[in-house]
């Protein structure tokens, strides 16, 4: 079966597609990150892919979707306790030995 494709303006995000892109690009994104396309109207559109196990989405690129993104991720961090289990050093470590 083949994968659905989803381009995806940040007016019409949901709140399971923005939790899909910030785990998927949590510092947010880079140049290199981003594909460029022309539209049918023939503009330049930026936008970032993420792939699920069903779907390909493009999620255009904006500086309001950026904004959302950081809303999201500060809400996300206010919810979660916060924990002394490692120190962030050996979260580093571990991740480098991977």
């Amino acid at each position: 079966m083949e994968k659905r494709r989803i381009i995806v303006d940040y007016k019409n995000i949901t709140s399971e597609q923005l939790a899909l892109i910030t785990d998927r690009y949590p510092e947010g994104f880079a140049p290199e990150d981003m594909i460029s396309f022309k539209n049918s109207k023939g503009e330049t559109v930026r936008a970032v892919p993420l792939e699920t196990s069903d779907t390909k989405y493009l999620f255009k690129v904006s500086i309001e979707m950026e904004r959302r993104m950081e809303a999201f991720m500060d809400e996300d961090d206010d919810s979660e306790p916060a924990t002394d289990d490692a120190t962030p050093d050996e979260d580093v470590a571990e991740d480098l030995d991977d």
